[in-house]
């Protein structure tokens, strides 16, 4: 089951690659993502020390949350995965520019799991090479849908 989803994360990077990855949570983030106060939009991820790291990750407080507990919304999320897989996700972003993304956040099992891509930054061209894509798909549907409600019936 799908959490959150970071739509604009397709529209400005070309996708390379897709990893899951558990995400550290504290008990009041699970009660708010369940209430879905999750906004992933403008979360990257970085390594350091060898870690993975969620930033720009928001994730609002409820108002019924803990009153001992002070909740920071935009606190860094450690991102879980195998050493080997971190390592080689190390080599790849130290070379040819490309960068981590959070796709979506998604429930596994229980569990909050994080869908990050590996990705390289698309030119102002190639956006607006997608963005026309969009508009005749959206176009030729309407078309489509106007031809047939305007054929007669026989």
């Amino acid at each position: 089951m799908s959490i959150a989803e970071n739509r604009r994360a397709r529209f400005d990077y070309q996708i390379e690659e897709r990893f899951e990855a558990g995400v550290v949570l504290t008990g009041w983030e699970i009660k708010a993502i369940r209430a879905g106060q999750v906004q992933l939009s403008d979360g990257y991820v970085v390594i350091r020390d060898g870690e993975l790291h969620l930033i720009g990750c928001r994730i609002n407080a409820l108002a019924s949350a803990s009153t001992h507990v002070k909740a920071e919304p935009d606190r860094t999320k450690k991102l879980l995965m195998h050493k080997a897989e971190i390592r080689r996700l190390i080599g790849k972003v130290e070379q040819k520019g490309f960068t981590l993304v959070p796709m979506r956040l998604y429930f596994k099992g229980g569990l909050v799991k994080a869908e990050i891509a590996l990705a390289k930054g698309k030119a102002q061209h190639d956006k607006r090479n997608t963005e026309k894509k969009r508009d005749w798909e959206r176009e030729k549907g309407r078309l489509m849908r106007h031809k047939v409600s305007s054929s007669p019936k026989g």
